[in-house]
């Protein structure tokens, strides 16, 4: 189970995730479409052994990819203008990340312009394509199958979510956060809520159990 004695002071994870909603309405470098957080920080966990996020974002069709090579000479980084903002790069150099070939990360970009100075905090941060809603049964599902694919904690709140107006939080999930007034069931039954065929014991085993020493981002694509 999860070790409820490790972790960060839950005022501190949610100034962390109120922080990362002011910068949600920033210019991004690829669109964000919702913000959700789950687990030990809306159970109401203090210390919160692990702050989980997930967030949707969507694909860069359309930027400026004749300006990619300008960026491969000035930074190593491939890929600029085509899977992240060019103008997003230009005012954020520093945090371009690329992955182990050279080329442009975008959820590792994302989630260093949403939350820098967090890479020694037990967060898990999971940057997919598709709603967190769907997500939570095709990744449990995916786990029951016996795939390597660690189930999402369907205990959540959408935080902030952007429906073509730049983006919004919402204030009453935040209060709620804030306050600890969010009332779930348990993990296992939670997971049942979701699939009662699957084992949700073993689920919820492998979601209480999951570790990180700091923070830990999946770039996942359901």
């Amino acid at each position: 189970m999860t070790d409820v004695t490790a972790g960060i002071d839950r005022e501190r994870a949610v100034a962390t995730i109120e922080r990362m909603l002011e910068r949600a309405s920033d210019p991004l470098p690829v669109p964000l479409r919702e913000i959700w957080v789950a687990g030990d920080v809306v159970v109401g966990l203090d210390p919160v052994p692990r702050v989980d996020i997930y967030l949707t974002k969507d694909l860069l069709f359309k930027d400026s990819p004749e300006r990619e090579a300008e960026f491969e000479d000035e930074y190593g980084v491939a890929g600029v203008g085509k899977s992240v903002r060019a103008e997003w790069a230009d005012d954020h150099p520093d945090l371009l990340r690329a992955d182990e070939s050279g080329y442009v990360d975008p959820a590792a970009c994302l989630v260093a312009h949403l939350l820098p100075d967090t890479d020694d905090l037990p967060i898990r941060v999971t940057v997919s394509n598709t709603g967190f809603e769907r997500a939570v049964p095709k990744r449990l599902g995916k786990f029951d199958d016996g795939d390597d694919t660690l189930p999402l904690d369907p205990r959540a709140a959408l935080l902030w979510a952007d429906e073509g107006d730049g983006g919004t939080v919402s204030s009453s999930a935040l209060e709620k956060l804030r306050d600890n007034e969010f009332v779930f069931a348990t993990l296992e039954q939670a997971l049942a809520m979701v699939d009662e065929d699957a084992d949700t014991e073993a689920a919820a085993d492998a979601i209480g159990t999951f570790d990180t020493d700091g923070r830990t981002i999946e770039s996942d694509v359901v």
